[in-house]
C-alpha cells in the first residue's frame, strides 16, 4: 500500500479541485451565485491501498488463487469538510469488499483522540469491489482460514487501519476555503437481478436479469472546487453491485474505473466513488474488463452530464448525526433442528438452498461452545445535512435498493435526497420487508457467507420499519440542532 503527497509524491497524494468546468456557463452562473467565500473549509487526500503481496480477495467464493497481479491500483480516498460553525465531516471512501464493524471503531476511536474528530462526523464506504482483499478481523471469520491467510488478512488490515488515521488526518491538514455544489444525472446500466423461478420447487428469486424489477438510476454529484486553486474534488454515486469484472486480480471495478476516467480527463481533479443501496443491483452485461470499463465510463459520462447541468450552490450549516437502531433477526435453529438436517433428516425445517451444510455446522458450533445464537444487531445509521440543500444518509450492509426509494419519497422536499449503502459496517444483506417476503438469496441464502457476525438465519419483517425510523429520528435531532 502507498501514500503520495502534492508536496512531496512519495508520501500522499493530495489532488482534487477545479481546473475548468466541464460547461462554463451554466457552472460560472452557479458560482456567481455562491457568494459566500469562506463558508467552507475542504481538504482532500488520496492513498494507494493495494496490497503488496498475493491475498484471497473477497466477493466469489469459487476462487482458489491468491490474487495474480492487478488490473487496476485500490484507492483510498478522504474529503474534509468544515462549516462556519466549526463542524466538519470526513467521507473516506474505498476500492474494498466491505467496512468490517472492527475497522470502522478502531479508525474512528484513533481520529476521535488524535484529531478531535466525533464518531458522527466519520463516514467510512466501500465500493464493494469483488477485486479487493479479504477483510477478516473477527475470531469467528479467522477461525476458518488457513495460518497463512490468517497472517496476511491481519496485517493487511493493521497497515489499512493505521493508512486510514494518517489519511483523515491529511485530509483535515489539508483544508482551504472552497465552495460546494450539488447537481445529478441518470446512468442506465444497473439492472434489478431477482428473477422469480418459474420453478416452484426451486428457490424462489434466482439472481437473474429484471428489467421489470426496481432500480435507482440516479447519478449524484456533489462538486468541491478550491477558491483560489485549480483543484476539484468530485464525489457521485450510483446503485450497482461492483461485480462486473471476475477476474482473479486486484481492480476497483466499474466504480474504480469511472473514477480514473473523469480524473485522467480532467486535469487536477480527486473523483471519489460513494456506494448506493445497490444489494439488489447488478451492472448487465459483465463479465470481462471491457465491459467494466465500458460501464466506468457510461458513469463518468453521467458524473460529467450532471456537472454540465445547472448546480445548486450548497451552504451550511452542516449537520451530523450516527445512531444505531436494534434490529431482530427470526428465530433462530435449535441445536436439535440443526443436528437433524446434517444428519439428512428429510423434516429438518431447512432447505439447501437456504442453509448450506457449512453454516448449519458453524451455528452448531457456536451452540457447542456455549454461545446463544444472537436475535439482534445493534445496526448504524448515518445521516448528515448540508443546509437546506441536501441530506445524506448513509446506511449500513448491503442495503437494496428499495431502501433508497422510499427514504426519497418520505423525505422529498427542498433539499436533494443522497442514500448510501455499504458504510461503516458491511456485515450482512439488509434486505427490505418486500424481499424479505419473496424469499431468494438477499432474503435468506446470503447468511451462509457472512462470518464476520455469524448469522443465525433471516431478518426479523421489522427490519425495515426500524431501520427507516432511525433515518427519521436523526433528522428530528439535527433539526433542533442535538449532534450525536
Amino acid at each position: 500500500m502507498t501514500r503520495h503527497s502534492s508536496w512531496n509524491p512519495g508520501v500522499l497524494l493530495a489532488v482534487a479541485g477545479l481546473v475548468l468546468p466541464l460547461n462554463g456557463g451554466s457552472f460560472m452562473a452557479a458560482c456567481a451565485a455562491a457568494d459566500r467565500d469562506g463558508e467552507w473549509q475542504a481538504g482532500i487526500a488520496v492513498a494507494v491501498i493495494t496490497p503488496d503481496r498475493p491475498m484471497m480477495l473477497a466477493g466469489f467464493g469459487s476462487r482458489t488463487r491468491p490474487a495474480e497481479g492487478k488490473a487496476t491500483e485500490l484507492h483510498a480516498k478522504a474529503l474534509a469538510l468544515r462549516d462556519e460553525r466549526g463542524t466538519r465531516l470526513v467521507i473516506v471512501t474505498h476500492d474494498l469488499i466491505g467496512i468490517p464493524r472492527t475497522l470502522r471503531e478502531r479508525v474512528a476511536g484513533r481520529v476521535g483522540k488524535r484529531f478531535d474528530l466525533p464518531s458522527a462526523s466519520l463516514l467510512l464506504n466501500a465500493s464493494h469491489t469483488h477485486c479487493g482483499p479479504e477483510l477478516k478481523m473477527t475470531a469467528t471469520a479467522l477461525e476458518e482460514l488457513s495460518e497463512e491467510r490468517q497472517k496476511l488478512t491481519t496485517l493487511y488490515c493493521k497497515r489499512l487501519e493505521n493508512m486510514l488515521v494518517e489519511l483523515v488526518g491529511d485530509a483535515l491538514a489539508d483544508t482551504a476555503p472552497a465552495r460546494l455544489s450539488y447537481s445529478h444525472a441518470r446512468a442506465g446500466f444497473a439492472m434489478n437481478r431477482r428473477l422469480k423461478n418459474p420453478d416452484p420447487t426451486g428457490e424462489p428469486y434466482l439472481n437473474h436479469p429484471n428489467p421489470d424489477g426496481p432500480v435507482d438510476h440516479d447519478v449524484p454529484v456533489l462538486q468541491v472546487t478550491w477558491t483560489g486553486r485549480k483543484r476539484r474534488a468530485i464525489l457521485f454515486g450510483y446503485a450497482c453491485h461492483n461485480t462486473t469484472l471476475f477476474v482473479n486480480q486486484y481492480a476497483g471495478d466499474y466504480a474504480g474505473y469511472a473514477q480514473s476516467f473523469l480524473e485522467r480527463d480532467h486535469a487536477d481533479t480527486t473523483a471519489l466513488f460513494l456506494n448506493g443501496c445497490s444489494g439488489d443491483q447488478n451492472g448487465f452485461p459483465r463479465g470481462t474488463v471491457e465491459l467494466s470499463r465500458r460501464h466506468g465510463r457510461t458513469l463518468a459520462t453521467a458524473v460529467e452530464a450532471a456537472l454540465q447541468n445547472r448546480p445548486t450552490a450548497v451552504h451550511g450549516p452542516l449537520a451530523v448525526a450516527l445512531d444505531r437502531v436494534q434490529i431482530a433477526y427470526q428465530t433462530p435453529p435449535t441445536r436439535e433442528q440443526l443436528q437433524a438436517y446434517l444428519a439428512g433428516s428429510p423434516t429438518a425445517p431447512f432447505k439447501s438452498y437456504e442453509l448450506t451444510k457449512t453454516h448449519a455446522k458453524r451455528l452448531l458450533r457456536q451452540i457447542t461452545r456455549g454461545r446463544k445464537l444472537r436475535t439482534t444487531y445493534d445496526y448504524p445509521v448515518q445521516a448528515v445535512r448540508f443546509g437546506d440543500q441536501l441530506l445524506l444518509v448513509a446506511l449500513a450492509g448491503e442495503t437494496v435498493v428499495d431502501y433508497s426509494l422510499r427514504l426519497k419519497r418520505e423525505l422529498r422536499g427542498t433539499a436533494a435526497v443522497w442514500v448510501s449503502g455499504y458504510n461503516n459496517d458491511v456485515f450482512a444483506y439488509i434486505p427490505s420487508r418486500r424481499v424479505l417476503s419473496e424469499g431468494g438469496y438477499e432474503a435468506r441464502r446470503s447468511m451462509n457467507y457472512m462470518t464476520a457476525t455469524v448469522q443465525p438465519g433471516p431478518f426479523a419483517p421489522s427490519i425495515e420499519e426500524r431501520i427507516v425510523g432511525m433515518v427519521h429520528q436523526l433528522l428530528k435531532r439535527m433539526r433542533k440542532g442535538t449532534k450525536r
